[in-house]
């Protein structure tokens, strides 16, 4: 296992895997930090159910394209430009998650519930990662990430109180983004995963960090009175 400490200096002199395992995993996390606001900003913000609402809306947007601007600035002082995926069409994102539209309320709700919880746990994985100017930009961008998740929860949490309908509908739009959220983790199996973790730039197989999601979520999903999906059913990613 590698557990040298690179600082941008000493990237030219690393491993070709390194590096590309290096730009690959930061232009996908570009690519997943921009995905987000392409989903909901064209149809939640203006349809957000309170002005408090939809600035809250709004400034999660800004805070995703800024989350994007730092992992672009990493890419790019490698010599990676993921400026591309600026203007990707959302069926082509890397992650499946990202390749369509949120349209009603309680979806942008139980997506910050659960997806970007999972965005908290993808960052994680740079924690202590082997190249420090990844680390570095970490702070700030989960520290925002956890806002999203809370704001998430807690929107969830009270359409879940009125119960009836809106209930209903939470837990139709739990039943997708549950799996959707378990297919992010990627293959239990994935060679790839294990070449990152070998270089310090993950730190948890893919199954490892799916098992911890799940045994997080699950709890929370009870607590609000909802019904945990099956967690094979229409599962892409095993």
């Amino acid at each position: 296992m590698f557990t040298d400490r690179i600082e941008r200096k000493d990237f030219e002199k690393m491993d070709p895997e390194y590096k590309d395992l290096l730009g690959r995993v930061l232009t996908i996390q570009s690519d997943c930090e921009i995905g987000g606001p392409h989903l909901y900003v064209e149809r939640i913000l203006p349809s957000a159910p309170t002005k408090i609402d939809q600035l809250i809306v709004a400034r999660t947007a800004a805070e995703e394209i800024d989350h994007f601007r730092k992992m672009a600035w990493v890419a790019g002082d490698i010599g990676v430009d993921v400026s591309f995926v600026l203007s990707m069409p959302n069926q082509k994102r890397y992650v499946d998650a990202f390749r369509g539209l949120i349209t009603t309320w309680e979806e942008f709700a139980v997506f910050g519930f659960l997806i970007d919880r999972v965005g908290r746990y993808q960052l994680e994985e740079f924690y202590n990662c082997s190249y420090l100017p990844l680390e570095g930009i970490l702070p700030d961008i989960v520290r925002e990430e956890l806002g999203h998740i809370e704001y998430g929860a807690h929107k969830t949490a009270e359409l879940v109180a009125r119960g009836g309908e809106p209930k209903d509908k939470v837990q139709r739009a739990l039943d997708f983004w549950y799996v959707t959220a378990l297919d992010m983790f990627g293959r239990s199996d994935s060679k790839r995963s294990e070449r990152f973790r070998h270089w310090g730039l993950k730190r948890r197989t893919n199954a490892r960090a799916r098992e911890d999601y799940i045994r997080e979520v699950n709890s929370l999903i009870e607590q609000l009175g909802l019904t945990v999906p099956d967690p094979l059913k229409g599962r892409k990613y095993l």
